[in-house]
């Protein structure tokens, strides 16, 4: 059976493939307020402002459809990341407004699974939590040291569990030990994405698709359809921002792919468990993450080639063969009861990768210009809390939200290539090199090969 290879995503492809396009801009025309990106991010920005304020003008412009971008091809975690850490904010705004931004995501998660109820999106969402697991001493020792960093923070609720109890949640072949929290949920990312611009254009937001944003300044959004004029222009573009005027370096679009298995047979899935449908993730440096789907599949991710020189991203989806194998033998290495499910679609995205690996969210009162983005993978859940900051900024608001302390966060641009590329590649390669030594076993502590990335890559 041969394996399908892009289309956008599997998720997608569960949906019958990618959607009929909705109209383009028919023109130039003026708005309040032109959200530029229908992704997650764009999506809950104008979802919350229609429904605080229902006068407003809103126009949502796409390059492609509404969810093309990492919204329908991500693993399809709901869960509490603060991405870049809770660390970076506790030095820069104090130790309360770290606290504070990890609660607005423990929240965050809810506030999806509360919406997609109240607005009719079958999403798939299974609240399961989010399990990571140990499988060298090496990764042991991380898992360790992560439990009790975790425990010195509120509003963690982590669990540290040992072989066995992490074994009979999800029986993953060589698990040391595991780390559990209940703030994630699995969803299915394209149902998400569609049930949700769905719902905006209900509330009378038109998302204009089929229209490519070459330009963003204050007061307008330039297209090759028409300008749109607005008080208010926000940014939602994720990793596709480096197509922007003058954005070239703004983000780092790092590439991350996936493969779907055929439904498992239930004989398989009797060893295997994963009966509480948790988000699965392991500490490894070149780390995977999956989810057992709605269907009984094994959706499986990592990282492969990890960056395209000049900042260039994947076309519809597709991803190297030998990404698709080394996934597919990750995947059996982890789960050995699975060797002879057929490997179903393969895929690949970008995410948005701040120089400082931090997400960011902001509004320039002065030049009514917005945005919101660099999740670093982070975004299902961030993105709903950065479409409700978003919202609260453009109507005023001081909220405890738009007080947080990721709001207004800049960071330095991206080097010019070919630094940038020889970076990423020095990064992943020194990273896949770890991985590689603390396989053997022979020592407990992290590679010097992940701190010589660590340096790098200034994390």
């Amino acid at each position: 059976m041969s394996v399908r290879n892009g289309e956008v995503s599997f998720w997608w492809a569960q949906l019958g493939g990618t959607p009929t396009p909705r109209p383009a801009l028919p023109g130039s025309l003026d708005a309040d307020v032109c959200i530029v990106g229908a992704g997650y991010t764009g999506l809950w920005t104008a979802y919350y402002l229609k429904r605080e304020q229902p006068d407003l003008r809103i126009v949502v412009l796409e390059q492609r459809f509404a969810g093309f971008g990492a919204s329908g091809r991500n693993g399809g975690w709901l869960t509490n990341s603060v991405t870049g850490g809770r660390e970076q904010y506790a030095k820069s705004h104090g130790r309360d407004a770290a606290i504070a931004q990890q609660r607005a995501l423990n929240e965050s998660v809810d506030e999806v699974v509360s919406v997609a109820a109240r607005e009719g999106i079958e999403a798939d969402i299974v609240k399961g939590g989010e399990l990571n697991i140990a499988r060298t001493p090496a990764q042991l020792a991380r898992l360790h040291a992560a439990a009790a960093d975790e425990h010195g923070w509120p509003h963690t609720d982590v669990e540290e569990w040992d072989a066995a109890v992490t074994a009979s949640r999800i029986a993953v072949r060589g698990t040391l030990g595991g780390l559990w929290h209940p703030h994630a949920a699995r969803i299915h990312a394209a149902k998400l994405a569609s049930g949700l611009a769905a719902v905006v254009e209900a509330l009378g937001v038109p998302i204009y698709e089929d229209t490519h944003v070459t330009e963003i300044a204050p007061g307008r959004a330039v297209t090759g359809r028409g300008t749109v004029r607005a008080t208010h222009v926000l940014r939602a573009t994720e990793g596709f921002t480096p197509d922007l005027k003058g954005q070239h370096r703004a983000v780092l679009p790092m590439n991350s792919s996936m493969i779907a298995t055929e439904p498992l047979p239930e004989a398989v899935w009797e060893q295997i468990g994963w009966n509480g449908r948790e988000v699965l993730g392991d500490f490894a440096h070149v780390y995977m993450y999956a989810q057992r789907t709605a269907d009984d599949r094994i959706a499986f991710g990592g990282r492969g080639v990890p960056y395209r020189y000049g900042s260039r991203v994947d076309t519809d989806g597709r991803t190297q063969e030998r990404t698709m194998a080394a996934l597919t033998a990750l995947l059996r290495s982890f789960f050995p009861a699975a060797s002879e499910v057929p490997i179903a679609h393969a895929w690949a995205g970008v995410l948005g990768v701040p120089r400082d690996w931090a997400a960011t969210v902001g509004l320039d009162a002065a030049t009514g210009l917005g945005w919101a983005g660099g999740y670093v993978g982070t975004g299902v859940t961030a993105t709903n809390l950065a479409g409700r900051t978003l919202a609260d900024l453009v109507l005023g608001r001081d909220s405890d939200i738009a007080r947080l302390p990721w709001v207004g966060h800049r960071a330095k641009r991206w080097e010019i290539e070919p630094l940038r590329w020889l970076a990423v590649q020095g990064i992943y390669a020194a990273y896949h090199a770890a991985d590689r030594a603390e396989a053997s076993g022979r020592s407990a502590r992290t590679s010097a090969f992940a701190h010589v990335a660590d340096l790098i890559s200034g994390r």
